[in-house]
């Protein structure tokens, strides 16, 4: 019988395409993944070849929320059959950690992010020092660590001291074929812009929206769910832009490709508001290559590095709106240059898929157990 691995997280299992990846690669590889999230309004249901377990909680959001979702998390895995337990960020960490050493498991940290340097922290001193504590009292006494870039494995590694693997978040080298989408009346035949990811501060989404009023040639789609996204759409109303801006709302990862495929600019234009972002490597980044789609993105050191060495789009370091929209129309009348960026992203990708993190990933789980 193979060994259980419990991975546990806050979302709801929809579009976490990270923790869908490196539990396949457990099953793959004869071990028995379970996941565990939570129900939210709207959660859609899940065929997934592995067990998966949502808890229903009394509070969504805030400090109550947090102790509600690790106290069930505790409760749970007090009891579970369970080899290995993995915290996914540090928001599953204190109850993982806790059951994890009252039953003497191994216990793994995949940080999917730099949690303490997360926008909705940076402005918020006395809530960041709670994590910063609960990570630094944890951090030093895990069975391994594994996070998704360079940057922030050598942060850990200098703060705690602790060999931090690094496991990137790519895609997989042949995808389902998708389960087609909707685009709305009068998107159809114009040339779409794509944000896919999550929808919160410090991602230049406002700015994109505002840049639409220079572009109405063309369409944007904001794919994902998040803090702003009722704030995204009064602002959409705002301008006038409804027929303009979609937001599908979170699409499951099985069928977000397709959303990748009608586009025809991909944008990851994330701010430098703390050090999560300056060192963030977004999964979409690597969608939009495997896609083909030229991209739009922050002169932020992991983006630049992969995009400058790919050579599939163009890096900037200005929001606001009329550079935002100068730019994106100096990309598309380019159209030899969009088509090198295409063939660049298209012969790139095949060294980006998550084939080549399986072996690492699971470097760290024969050691874990």
């Amino acid at each position: 019988m193979g060994k259980r691995v419990v991975l546990a997280v806050t979302n709801d299992l929809t579009g976490d395409q990270r923790v869908h990846k490196v539990a396949m690669s457990l099953l793959n590889a004869g071990r028995i993944p379970v996941l565990v999230g939570r129900n939210l309004p709207g959660s859609r249901p899940l065929n997934r070849p592995y067990e998966c377990v949502r808890f229903t909680l009394i509070f969504r959001k805030g400090p109550l929320f947090y102790l509600n979702y690790n106290l069930r998390l505790f409760w749970f895995l007090l009891f579970v059959k369970v080899d290995t337990i993995v915290s996914n960020d540090l928001d599953t960490l204190a109850a993982v950690y806790l059951a994890g050493r009252l039953r003497r498991k191994g216990i793994v940290y995949d940080s999917h992010e730099y949690f303490t340097e997360v926008p909705e922290l940076v402005n918020r001193p006395g809530v960041r020092r709670i994590w910063e504590r609960l990570e630094s009292v944890i951090f030093p006494r895990l069975t391994a660590v594994y996070t998704v870039n360079q940057s922030i494995a050598s942060i850990y590694t200098e703060k705690y001291g602790v060999d931090v693997k690094v496991v990137q978040n790519l895609p997989p080298a042949v995808r389902p074929e998708p389960i087609p989408g909707l685009l709305p009346e009068g998107f159809t035949g114009y040339p779409i812009i794509l944000y896919q990811g999550a929808v919160n501060v410090g991602r230049g989404l406002e700015q994109i929206i505002q840049a639409m009023e220079f572009l109405p040639e063309m369409r944007l789609i904001i794919a994902g769910a998040g803090d702003i996204r009722k704030q995204l759409e009064l602002l959409t109303k705002k301008l006038r832009l409804n027929d303009h801006v979609y937001f599908p709302g979170m699409v499951p990862f099985e069928n977000l490709s397709w959303y990748t495929r009608q586009a025809s600019i991909g944008i990851s234009i994330e701010q430098d508001i703390g050090l999560n972002y300056r060192y963030a490597l977004p999964n979409k980044l690597f969608d939009y290559m495997q896609a083909g789609l030229p991209v739009l993105a922050s002169d932020l050191p992991e983006i630049r590095r992969v995009v400058e060495s790919v050579g599939f789009g163009r890096i900037i370091d200005r929001f606001d709106p009329g550079f935002l929209a100068a730019t994106i129309k100096d990309m598309m009348k380019n159209e030899e240059q969009m088509k090198t960026w295409k063939h660049n992203a298209l012969n790139a990708y095949p060294a980006y898929t998550w084939e080549t993190q399986e072996p690492l990933l699971l470097s760290v789980y024969t050691q874990s157990v």
